[in-house]
């Protein structure tokens, strides 16, 4: 299955950074955008990486706008996110106010999971994004294990294949973290719609790359340069890909050990070491690290400019 000088599209999660009073660090987040897009990814805000789940409305507005202007003609990825509880019904209208206020502002919505969503037999789920489909020309859907999160939930094959099915779906992001689930999704997605983007989120195997997936992940934030140059080593036949991606797993394993939303913070203190953002603080209400871990964190930072300076 190894899919040798691939290119890779790769879509990155944006961290939103904070000021010492909690604040928006919007100089931060801005710069930490247009990194991103000069390294030739896509961003991705307002996911779980932008506290997609915990923002109030206003801020959610002011990503959109923000990252509109920064990427211009050239495109972004946006979290639709629905705040709902397990005996909920599944509230299409939230979906669709959500993708038309992404949309509004230039970007392509990405569909969160909700109670309301999975709660649902496969048939109904099936209904549910051929309905949310009707209010977007394009959208990614979005399978998360229910170990991150209990109302996430990996489809069967064959709902995955009825969701490949949809002209507007063109792709989906994959978080099992299991790797045999999406092998089967990329044999899948060859047989049935090559087009399709199977979108690794699997932040412990970022090799699935290799195999043919792209990738939406949370650990790309922590640095997109050094992600931008092993997918170029990758479609070039550069072995420097080798070295390079295993420096970036031993972050991925180190900062998505349990608990993994505390990810957020070991973003946070990884871009501040790197003199990216102006502080290291998490937003309220999200898990924390201890102040210990910036002794690794400053190792593999130092690891990474010489392979970066190389």
């Amino acid at each position: 299955m190894l899919r040798p000088r691939r290119k890779i599209t790769g879509m990155s999660a944006i961290l939103l950074p904070l000021l010492a009073d909690d604040s928006v660090d919007w100089t931060g987040f801005e710069s930490h955008v247009r990194l991103t897009l000069d390294a030739g990814l896509i961003p991705a805000v307002n996911m779980d990486t932008g506290y997609g789940n915990l923002i109030d409305e206003a801020t959610r507005q002011s990503v959109l706008q923000r990252t509109q202007t920064l990427a211009g003609s050239g495109g972004y990825v946006a979290g639709v996110y629905v705040a709902d509880q397990p005996d909920s019904d599944f509230d299409a209208d939230a979906y669709r106010r959500g993708s038309e206020q992404i949309q509004q502002h230039g970007g392509t919505p990405v569909f969160f999971q909700s109670f309301g969503l999975t709660g649902q037999s496969d048939d109904q789920i099936v209904s549910g994004y051929q309905t949310l489909a009707a209010s977007c020309d394009t959208f990614i859907a979005f399978e998360l294990s229910d170990v991150f999160l209990p109302l996430g939930k990996i489809y069967s094959l064959d709902v995955y294949e009825q969701l490949m099915q949809i002209p507007g779906c063109v792709g989906a992001k994959h978080s099992s973290l299991r790797r045999e689930l999406e092998w089967q999704r990329l044999q899948l997605r060859d047989r049935v719609r090559p087009d399709f983007k199977v979108l690794t989120g699997n932040d412990l195997a970022i090799d699935m790359v290799m195999y043919g997936s792209d990738y939406l992940l949370g650990l790309s934030t922590f640095a997109p340069d050094a992600f931008a140059r092993r997918d170029a080593m990758w479609e070039s036949g550069d072995p420097g890909f080798y070295e390079l991606n295993d420096l970036l797993q031993y972050l991925g394993a180190y900062t998505f050990r349990p608990p993994v939303p505390a990810y957020k913070h070991s973003a946070a203190m990884f871009l501040n070491l790197r003199g990216r953002i102006a502080t290291d603080r998490t937003y309220p209400g999200s898990p924390t690290r201890a102040e210990s871990d910036l002794e690794v964190l400053q190792s593999i930072s130092t690891d990474l400019n010489r392979l970066m300076e190389a």
